[in-house]
């Protein structure tokens, strides 16, 4: 299935309010980064043909509940209702995590889009749908962490398992370890977890190596590639094709959800990998075709960090959004003027022209061999050695 073949009902689950969700000032999760990706992909007509807007609905507690704590939910509601030195047990108030007027609300609406796009796919109304303001990977049962305050994931995932799900995937390619979703999912069997990470030995939240592989009752539920930093295109990209498929294609799952933090870019301040926004679209077009190959072309789509507010994140998602819809754009397609005037009067910075960093992906196949010299090959060779067996593979094939 080519991404000109995809003919199927698309999604977008968005509406202006979700950009409530703000730390402040400073924080680097600003939601401007979501404001401009919509401002970019409505500018250059991502939602003219294929891809149909959906307003996104409040989570209730009870969905909530589904995956968190209600310790969590009560102290998080609290909070937002009167913001205050915050509950580090909760993990709020803490740098990551300050606590803001209205946090639950703004928390319960991300929460609302992903399960309505997750909704949306189960039900079979759409083929793919996305929530871009999602992807809080990071958030734990009882604590928030990372930016992320209510794992909007987990519960989309959970809806699904709800109504009749058996077998879930979900591949995270956020520059992070998705440890939230991870762990909510630690020992259920119908959830595959995969995550594609620089390494916890220099990164937040420090886990996620090639030994963590899901719980008593699940093992090679989780599958962890524990990237080493300074890992651009062409090392990622061969992590990616040596791991992911072909356990995608072991597990068959009935639907597939993704996160797609664009911090793993040259350009993103909190992290030390060197990817291009062009090889973020390889990814993001390589899921897509095994959304078709492995799952029906049932996907769900969710956005995630990303820290280069102007430089990278807009370019990155309106490229996710466009593939998503069965449009993708071509990456010479240059920037429209009006989006760039806007950057320059609102932010007093100047926005890329064109939706490429001028690279062309490219990687050389597990199969033609493999380097144990290198960090990078020895980080794939312990994933495959590890979680391969685990599902009938042979690693070394």
């Amino acid at each position: 299935m080519t991404p000109a073949e995809c003919t199927g009902p698309a999604t977008v689950v968005f509406d202006e309010s979700l950009t409530a969700y703000d730390f402040g000032h400073g924080h680097p999760m600003s939601p401007l980064r979501v404001d401009l990706t919509m401002r970019l992909a409505r500018e250059l007509g991502v939602f003219d043909h294929g891809l149909r807007l959906v307003d996104a609905p409040m989570a209730d507690d009870a969905l909530i509940a589904t995956v968190h704590d209600q310790s969590l939910i009560d102290a998080v509601t609290r909070m937002g209702e009167a913001p205050g030195p915050g509950e580090e047990e909760h993990g709020l108030g803490t740098d990551d995590n300050p606590v803001f007027l209205g946090m639950h609300q703004a928390s319960a609406h991300v929460v609302g889009a992903t399960h309505e796009a997750c909704r949306q796919v189960w039900s079979g109304e759409s083929l793919h749908s996305a929530s871009i303001s999602g992807g809080l990977h990071h958030a734990m049962r009882d604590r928030a962490s990372g930016f992320c305050i209510y794992n909007d994931i987990a519960v989309g995932i959970q809806s699904l398992l709800d109504q009749g799900a058996e077998r879930v995937a979900y591949v995270d390619v956020d520059v992070h370890h998705g440890d939230g979703v991870e762990k909510i999912f630690w020992d259920d069997p119908r959830v595959l977890t995969i995550s594609l990470h620089e390494t916890g030995q220099m990164l937040f939240p420090g886990t996620g190596f090639a030994v963590d592989l899901g719980g008593p009752d699940a093992q090679g539920s989780a599958v962890n590639v524990a990237l080493p930093p300074g890992t651009s295109d062409a090392g990622w990209l061969r992590a990616f094709h040596a791991v992911v498929p072909a356990l995608l294609r072991a597990f068959d799952p009935e639907i597939l959800v993704t996160q797609h933090g664009c911090d793993s870019h040259a350009d993103d301040p909190l992290a030390h990998m060197m990817l291009s926004v062009d090889g973020q679209r390889a990814a993001y077009l390589a899921l897509h075709e095994l959304a078709h190959e492995v799952a029906g072309g049932r996907w769900v789509a969710t956005g995630g960090g990303g820290y280069a507010v102007v430089e990278v994140v807009p370019r990155a998602w309106t490229h996710l959004l466009a593939i998503v819809g069965g449009r993708p754009l071509d990456p010479a397609t240059e920037t429209p003027a009006a989006w760039r005037e806007h950057v320059l009067e609102y932010l007093g910075c100047s926005a890329p022209h064109r939706l490429t960093d001028g690279r062309t992906p490219a990687y050389r196949r597990w199969e033609d061999g493999y380097d144990p010299d290198t960090w990078l090959d020895r980080a794939i060779h312990s994933t495959r050695m590890e979680a391969f067996p685990l599902h009938g593979l042979d690693p070394e094939l």
